[in-house]
């Protein structure tokens, strides 16, 4: 996307908004300019008529063509904020998404701040253990993934953030752990096969194993659920975040097992989100 002619950071971010194809078009172009820049968003709205240098100006134009070609903002900037972190991002795993701290907000009203043991399987970026570690210091929190990649990069996150009580484990599920916990908790592949959503916006550039699961997205909220009986605690709390469709067959499988106290929890948009359990 050439240009001989100087952009302002106003002319810039109209630019974006203008091009990119994103029900928050506007943002993506603020957020990708404040990458370049290396200045936060009040800098923007600041120095509206501040000329971008022609090395500044190459740098946004070439992530805004790769915006427009659908590239989410997280892996053109490596990064994203949630809760209260800032986290490293890769296309090695999920981009964490505002609806997950649903499944943090209902695991921190669940257990207060002692030395609980607390697993998140297939942590990715590390976000749901992060969270949960940044506001129960006295929790040790262990993270699993069986991808390496992954589980790396729940490592750096963890170190950046100096967030010295989550343990990050290379593995699948609950394979890697030993002893006991007061709580399980996990966002797992739900996405079933055949979803027209996984053609569409930015789960497009994200890995397809994270995303789908057989037997209609239900296949490793099922394994998790039956593993976990063996490591949770008599009591302990299982919580999955799972598909806006999925609470009614979630709450019976998870009573099919026999957990108790069966519940499912909104988001903020209102849609059924996360479903938990007490093992008996």
């Amino acid at each position: 996307m050439p240009t001989d002619t100087p952009l302002s950071i106003q002319a810039a971010l109209a630019l974006g908004a203008e091009r990119i194809d994103s029900d928050t078009a506007r943002l993506d172009a603020e957020l990708l300019l404040c990458h370049v820049l290396g200045k936060a968003r009040s800098y923007l709205f600041t120095w509206p008529e501040r000329e971008l240098d022609p090395d500044q100006q190459a740098q946004f134009l070439a992530l805004l063509q790769r915006r427009i070609a659908g590239e989410p903002v997280a892996h053109l900037t490596g990064v994203r904020d949630f809760w209260t972190l800032s986290l490293e991002v890769t296309p090695d795993t999920l981009i964490p998404r505002p609806d997950t701290e649903t499944l943090v907000e209902a695991a921190l009203a669940r257990l207060a701040d002692a030395p609980y043991r607390v697993a998140d399987l297939g942590t990715g970026t590390g976000a749901i253990a992060l969270a949960l570690a940044s506001e129960r210091p006295h929790w040790q929190v262990v993270a699993t993934d069986r991808v390496a990649a992954a589980a790396a990069l729940a490592a750096r996150n963890r170190d950046r953030l100096g967030l010295d009580n989550v343990e990050v484990l290379t593995g699948s599920w609950c394979e890697p752990l030993s002893g006991q916990f007061d709580m399980i908790l996990s966002n797992p592949p739900y996405i079933d096969a055949a979803d027209p959503h996984l053609a569409q916006g930015d789960v497009r550039f994200e890995p397809r194993s994270a995303l789908v699961a057989a037997a209609s997205g239900l296949a490793d909220i099922r394994h998790i659920a039956e593993e976990a009986l063996a490591y949770l605690k008599p009591g302990g709390w299982l919580l999955f975040e799972h598909g806006y469709a999925q609470g009614e067959p979630v709450r019976a499988l998870l009573t099919g097992l026999g957990y108790a106290e069966v519940e499912t929890l909104n988001d903020l948009g209102g849609h059924e989100r996360v479903t938990l359990g007490r093992r008996p």
